[in-house]
Order: C-alpha cells, then structure tokens, then sequence
C-alpha cells in the first residue's frame, strides 16, 4: 500500500448499525433458547426422563448451545470493531482455538452421558 492510501475504514454509523444487529439477534437467539430449552424441561416433566442420562444430555446440550452461541456473538462484536484485517484473523483464530477446545471437552463428556443413557435403557429393558 502506498504511502497515499488510506487503510480501509468502516464509517461509524456503519459500524454501529452492525453492533446494535448483533445485539439483536443474541436478544433474539437467547429468547429463542430459552423458549426452547422450557418446552425441552416440560416434555421431561411429562416423560419422567429429567432424572436419566437422556435428561441430563439435553440439559447439557442446551448449555452447550449457549455457550456456543455467545462466543459466536462476542465474536461478532469483536469483529465489528476491528480496525483493520489482521485484527480479525487474530480474532477468528482465536475464536476457533477456543471452540475446538470446547468441542473435545463436550465430546468427551457427551460419550459419558452415552453410557448412563445405555444403562438407562438396559434398566428400562430389564423391567419389561
């Protein structure tokens, strides 16, 4: 770039109408989950299975999917404040570091919410 060009800049008013967007949709992403994960707990309420390994796993995978979704949305308004391109491949790496991080950690303790809901089902088995 020479010395007469000037970096590439987002106007403010731009900027701030892509902050209070993302704003929105976590408002909106968030009343959605929490909709969601409220019928999720009545259907268990109703099936009795809030207190197995299946209940446990959809209750972790609700915390999940919010933890997913609000480092996506902090990556957005980091994103929306970057000043210039380096910045936002430093920000996307390290947003994909972290969420393959937590990626395994979930994998992990998704296979051993496995293994109560196989236990779960051979108890339900050996009853009938």
């Amino acid at each position: 770039m020479s010395s007469t060009q000037k970096p590439f800049e987002i106007p403010t008013e731009m900027r701030d109408f892509a902050e209070k967007g993302v704003q929105n949709a976590r408002t909106a992403f968030g009343t959605f989950l929490g909709t969601a994960r409220k019928l999720a707990e009545t259907v268990q309420t109703s099936t009795s299975t809030s207190q197995t390994g299946m209940g446990a796993a959809v209750a972790r995978g609700f915390d999940y999917t919010e933890q997913h979704a609000s480092a996506t949305f902090d990556l957005a308004e980091k994103l929306v404040r970057t000043t210039d391109v380096k910045e936002a491949l430093e920000l996307q790496g390290e947003y994909m570091r972290n969420q393959m991080s937590a990626l395994q950690n979930q994998a992990k303790e998704f296979a051993t919410l496995s293994e109560a809901i196989k236990a779960d089902l051979n108890k339900a088995q050996a009853k009938a």
